[in-house]
């Protein structure tokens, strides 16, 4: 999310032994038709082992490449190729580019009608696109979609209104699960309006997850009524208190239930507490709090212009890092209190209604976040996120943040060991379900739609897992 919004209580958090080791018992498949359930009355402080969190971001590349550029190892552990096509399109370079780890791989481009074709094994892939748009030209000026196999795979790419109207930022887009099965890759970016740009690619080989994670909490929902309250706490908030956001929180059933094997979150047009909607925010804090590990939850997003789901984590204690506030204070959404950014935020999926066919996995800290135009994200194409059930997913080690979606990974943000500004992920975090409406956000793309209410974001499971 934009801005903090969490409730202010803070617990003590004791540290588990830290064990060494390799990863051990459950996949992290789908246990619920093997009978597995955790106790639900742990209060987990979880922690993983802080060195053999693999690398998911760099696994599996069959190709990466840096285009109009020298070969380069980027932050997030890929090598790039130098490029080898340049002299087939007009070559580019921009001094500055916000928005990246590694700026360098965007100051260099190829421009015009941009067609490839690489060589590959059969099989199925995953393709991220690395985007900048490099000059100061109006939103609109440059669209463009992108082709893979004759198929289109992203529509009209405009690269400085998807980077919030900024030019000279970094923008990833992944698509996944390609299938090709005639040797070749072939990718194409049409131009609809102006010429297209591009600066980097990675080609993934889509396989399996083999990494065995141990499974220390979870909640299958396999009951009815409310959430389980030794594992899930509300949030009851009043309309516009963070983010402008439309919805009053409540802890109805109305709004929060578990029904037909689901979690259910459900929003509604409607009068309540001096709001025009009502919704709902749940959390594991002080019941399941993460330090480095995994978590995947199975949802289904709602649809419509004006939602704004978000599958997220904040710092267990908020106040870690702040400077101008201490324990206590009345920090979610105050303009007085650093505690956000500050203590940090992982945003393992968040999905707008205006923009269907996109989720997002972003960090936030005080050395990159929006109000700098640093922002560190990254987005993934989802076009059947409202009909389907996915796996969005965080792993999350001392060195890294990667955020996947149905094993795809398509963002990730590394330590940079400069301190807590630029990494404030070494501390306990707790995971957050919501679904706001309207918003600084979920109200970009136009007024909410008021025909689409009732409207729900259903999860099937949440799992926690370390490697210990």
């Amino acid at each position: 999310m934009l801005t903090i919004i969490k409730n202010s209580f803070v617990i003590s958090v004791l540290t588990l032994p830290v064990l060494t080791g390799c990863f051990t018992q459950s996949h992290s498949g789908d246990l619920r038709d093997k009978g597995s359930k955790m106790s639900s009355s742990q209060n987990l402080n979880l922690v993983a082992s802080a060195n053999s969190v693999e690398n998911a971001y760099a696994n599996n590349i069959v190709w990466a490449v840096n285009f109009g550029g020298n070969k380069y190892q980027a932050l997030s552990g890929v090598t790039f190729e130098s490029d080898q096509l340049s002299h087939k399109f007009l070559l580019g370079n921009v001094d500055n580019i916000l928005g990246s780890q590694d700026p360098t791989l965007y100051q260099t481009y190829i421009e015009g009608n941009i067609s490839i074709n690489h060589a590959v094994d059969n099989g199925t892939y995953d393709v991220t696109f690395l985007f900048a748009e490099p000059e100061d030209i109006a939103t609109g000026e440059r669209i463009f979609d992108v082709n893979i196999n004759d198929e289109k795979v992203l529509s009209a790419i405009d690269i400085r209104g998807m980077r919030d109207g900024k030019a000279f930022s970094a923008l990833d887009k992944t698509v996944n699960n390609i299938n090709v099965d005639n040797g070749n890759l072939f990718i194409d970016l049409v131009p609809i309006k102006g010429s297209p740009v591009l600066s980097g690619i990675i080609v993934r080989s889509h396989d399996e997850n083999t990494k065995q994670w141990q499974l220390v909490w979870q909640d299958e929902f396999d009951y009815e009524g409310q959430p389980d309250p030794t594992k899930w706490s509300f949030d009851e908030w009043p309309a516009r208190k963070v983010n402008d956001e439309d919805q009053v929180y409540t802890s109805r059933e109305k709004n929060v239930r578990v029904d037909g094997r689901k979690l259910i979150i459900e929003a509604h047009k409607e009068p309540y507490d001096n709001g025009e909607y009502t919704s709902a925010r749940i959390h594991t804090l002080g019941k399941a709090d993460l330090l480095y590990g995994k978590i995947d939850v199975k949802a289904k997003l709602p649809a419509g212009r004006g939602t704004w789901a978000a599958i997220w984590m904040l710092p267990s204690d908020p106040f870690r890092y702040a400077t101008s506030c201490q324990a206590g204070a009345d920090w979610q959404g105050s303009s007085t209190c650093d505690a956000w950014p500050n203590s940090g935020e992982i945003d393992i999926m968040e999905h707008v209604g205006f923009d269907m066919h996109n989720v997002h996995g972003t960090v936030h800290n005080k050395a990159y976040y929006w109000i700098n135009w640093e922002q560190r994200k990254g987005a993934i194409n989802a076009r059947s996120a409202d009909q389907e059930f996915h796996v969005y997913s965080v792993e999350w080690s001392p060195q890294q943040i990667v955020v996947l979606m149905d094993g795809t990974p398509y963002f990730s943000y590394s330590n940079e060991q400069t301190g807590w500004r630029a990494w404030p992920f070494d501390h306990p975090y707790h995971l957050i379900l919501n679904l706001a409406i309207g918003g600084m956000w979920g109200r970009a793309g136009g007024p909410i739609d008021d025909s689409i209410f009732p409207v729900r974001m259903e999860i099937d499971y949440v799992r926690m897992y370390t490697n210990r």
